[in-house]
């Protein structure tokens, strides 16, 4: 099972839910995109390809699989957004799904997030909260 079909269909579908933030010139050979958006600094592994993220202003889609059994649908109307970067690529965070597409959600946690599962996910319906955990490491699209 995948979860794209590839990197510029991925990012071209998500295009739309991309979070605006600031990437750093990034060392020779390092897979890694070090992004700083909704005031946390993020290491994306860069799936747009060497050479493709200019230093600077950027949009990215910031994809994430999901932990599995980390996810909790939340009751209520009182939540927060929070998001704390757990190691070097993963997040724990707290968010509103915004929309769904597929098997994705796009969870707004500080900033928007594509959060995916390779297993069934449950319905939600855009607006219902979550707190979820990812997996390392996470994905980033330069759009």
């Amino acid at each position: 099972m995948t979860l794209e079909s590839s990197e510029r269909d991925f990012a071209a579908r998500f295009a739309p839910h991309a979070a605006h933030g600031l990437v750093y010139p990034q060392p020779e050979g390092s897979p890694l995109l070090e992004f700083v958006a909704g005031g946390r600094v993020l290491y994306l592994f860069d799936r747009s390809g060497p050479y493709a993220a200019r230093p600077g202003a950027a949009w990215v889609v910031v994809h994430g699989v999901l932990e599995p059994d980390s996810l909790e649908l939340l009751s209520g109307e009182e939540h927060l957004e929070t998001l704390s970067v757990q190691g070097v690529s993963a997040l724990e965070g707290c968010g509103q799904v915004t929309h769904t597409v597929g098997r994705a959600w796009v969870v707004q946690a500080r900033l928007p997030l594509v959060l995916a599962a390779f297993e069934e996910l449950p319905p939600v319906m855009p607006g219902q909260w979550i707190a979820f955990r990812t997996l390392a490491p996470l994905h980033g699209f330069i759009v």
